[in-house]
């Protein structure tokens, strides 16, 4: 996704939304740009209705935030026009005001399908801001603005006021984001993951993925992105790149090169002696070829592909390496096609457990060290390529070609 766009919201406002009943007179006030200290708020008027009403009731062209303490009360918070910022809004909404529209990912590759598979990203998941002048800034908040510019926090969402009075509050299953130790590079590790709020403010995770109880605030942490940041919306995980880390990333060129030359060296199945070979790209990932490489994933020993050695006992799967009589998965190997994904343009040597999705080591060791979010308060670390949750001691295996005999 490329980020280009409007200026939209910028500094919050606050006005209180009075409700004496579910069906009552609601108050709007706000104090008047020249107010002082001490003076009356100007009111605008009253409307009879309900929160959920009053909602609807907002002016569309003003970006607003509605949070409901009580059937009784709402604290509405009003953004002003920020020409200095760009806002790009992502979440599960097709509607013109999302910018980046994802899908849930299922373990293996895709988005989930069926009936049954109901999404647990929300419509209006989250908000990034960017600066407008260098060095484009970027930061991340909860939660995006719908349809009528408001975003709404019902009764039961976690919702508080800080120590300065304002408000703040999460979403129901939480924006979380992580950023690499030492940036997305060879030298990188997994960081800490933390969850986002509405304004941006940096908590400590939830007891599980939707409690009402927040975590502990991280004064010290931003909402700041910063190359390699990994964004979980509760269904999908989304990596940011900057313009600089991507120009240290490989190019589809290079591991189009990296291809070829793993090709020209003519690696050779070890029991049948014919010559293996990655398909092209261009092919797409459908049945793989007659020539493409397999690996048992738990040594690593590369063949073509064959059918014995089958232990259907253990699965439909499992098979026994006919060089080390190691039973585990025998899948077909894929190079791995996003560049960004990639932390070096360093030879494609590593495999991930048990999906077969083939890059440099470097990057195999931090996604197969990086735990992602999974359900309501689980980690598992998973492919980058697919998707596919890693098994196995490490997740991943260096990969053992054997070269021709000539």
């Amino acid at each position: 996704m490329v980020l280009e766009g409007n200026p939209e919201v910028g500094s919050p406002r606050t006005s209180d939304l009075g409700h004496p009943g579910s069906q009552g007179s609601c108050v709007l006030s706000s104090p008047g740009e020249d107010a002082q200290p001490g003076e009356e708020p100007i009111k605008y008027g009253e409307l009879i209705s309900t929160p959920l009403v009053s909602k609807a009731l907002s002016n569309r062209g003003q970006h607003s935030i509605s949070y409901t303490l009580s059937r009784s009360h709402s604290v509405i918070v009003e953004y002003t026009h920020d020409s200095d910022t760009d806002m790009f809004q992502i979440g599960r909404s097709t509607e013109n005001m999302i910018d980046f529209v994802v899908t849930d990912t299922s373990p293996g590759g895709g988005a989930a399908e069926g009936p049954s598979a109901q999404s647990t990203i929300s419509r209006y998941a989250c908000r990034i801001l960017c600066d407008r002048r260098p060095p484009y800034t970027a930061r991340i908040y909860a939660a995006g603005f719908d349809a009528s510019s408001n975003i709404f926090l019902g009764e039961r969402a976690a919702k508080w006021r800080t120590p300065d009075g304002l408000m703040d509050g999460l979403t129901t299953n939480g924006v979380l984001v992580m950023h690499p130790a030492g940036g997305f590079s060879e030298d990188s590790a997994p960081g800490v993951w933390r969850e986002i709020s509405v304004c941006g403010n940096v908590y400590t995770l939830r007891d599980s993925r939707s409690a009402q109880q927040r975590g502990k605030l991280v004064e010290n942490e931003s909402n700041v992105l910063q190359d390699g940041s990994l964004i979980d919306l509760c269904g999908a995980t989304l990596l940011w790149r900057t313009p600089a880390g991507l120009l240290r990333a490989p190019t589809l060129k290079q591991l189009e090169a990296q291809r070829q030359e793993a090709n020209a060296a003519r690696p050779q199945c070890p029991v049948g002696l014919s010559t293996l070979a990655f398909p092209s790209p261009a092919r797409g990932r459908t049945a793989p070829d007659k020539q493409q490489p397999w690996v048992y994933v738990r040594c690593g020993h590369v063949h073509g592909y064959h059918g014995w050695g089958c232990r259907r006992e253990r699965g439909p799967q499992e098979r026994e390496c006919p060089l080390c009589r190691l039973v585990g998965p025998y899948v077909p190997l894929w190079l791995g096609q996003e560049a960004g994904l990639c932390l070096d343009p360093g030879p494609p040597s590593h495999a991930f457990a048990p999906c077969g999705h083939v890059c440099s080591e470097k990057t195999a060791r931090y996604w197969a060290q990086t735990p992602l979010p999974h359900g309501t308060h689980a980690f598992h670390a998973a492919c980058p390529f697919c998707g596919a949750w890693l098994t196995g001691e490490h997740g991943c295996v260096r990969l053992i070609f054997q070269g021709p005999l000539d």
